[in-house]
């Protein structure tokens, strides 16, 4: 979201008032045929009008009467590891930017980077949860939207996210644990598989479909570039019309 400064709507009256201005001249000047009097005129008017309409501006600028505040939303991708997540909440992250609303970007890796030493019990993942909901409850509050990639694998997590939040839309990234194996190019599955990676979603710990998804993608049917036209699609649909 934009504001219009002071320096932005004076040059916008100025820009308008050198039209104006050449309009006022060349009138006065085929009525009385002096052309000094015709540019006295038109830089009076000038001068005059120019502080006028900065002043006309600014104040209709505190009228809060026809303007429609964006609310706030939350989108919440969850999923197996590697379901495309991340990959989906970019592209989606980069069109909604392009709507020009206040908009920030949430990933889990970039979070555990910023919160060293979490760890992927359950109940650590809930207690990094509410810190998460925490924090999108804060931007939210300075009407800041948020696109949020999350494994998040336990629904009274993602309960409690819906519960903290406004307007959060769940966008399951339903995608067959054989594909995000495929996708594996760091090895993860394999490694959980043979016990070196203990709590890992999917293999050696639950993730818990959720019951009341907002958007579902099954990246089988659909491709990363089909997934973000539906979700941004419902967004401008539901809360930038």
């Amino acid at each position: 979201m934009y504001k219009e400064t002071n320096k932005r709507s004076i040059v916008k009256g100025i820009s308008w008032r050198v039209v104006a201005t050449t309009t006022t001249i060349i009138i006065v000047y085929i009525f009385f045929g002096r052309l000094d009097l015709a540019i006295a005129a038109g830089l009076i008017e000038s001068v005059l009008k120019i502080g006028l309409y900065w002043a006309h501006e600014r104040a209709w600028f505190k009228v809060l009467w026809g303007k429609k505040r964006i609310e706030p939303f939350n989108l919440w991708f969850t999923g197996l590891p590697l379901s495309g997540k991340t990959t989906i909440a970019d592209k989606v992250y980069v069109e909604l930017e392009k709507l020009q609303i206040p908009i920030e970007r949430l990933d889990s890796k970039d979070i555990r980077d910023l919160i060293p030493g979490i760890g992927f019990t359950r109940e650590d993942r809930n207690r990094h949860m509410h810190r998460v909901g925490f924090l999108i409850q804060k931007l939210q509050k300075n009407s800041i939207s948020t696109v949020a990639s999350f494994v998040s694998p336990y629904r009274e997590s993602r309960k409690a996210i819906r519960e903290m939040v406004t307007n959060n839309i769940i966008v399951y990234v339903k995608t067959d644990i054989e594909t995000c194996k495929a996708r594996d190019y760091k090895g993860k599955y394999e490694k959980a598989l043979r016990g070196e990676l203990q709590n890992f979603s999917g293999v050696n710990d639950v993730y818990e479909e959720p019951q009341h998804a907002e958007i579902v993608i099954d990246t089988d049917r659909m491709s990363a570039d089909e997934a973000c036209a539906l979700i941004v699609k419902y967004i401008k649909m539901n809360y930038v019309k």
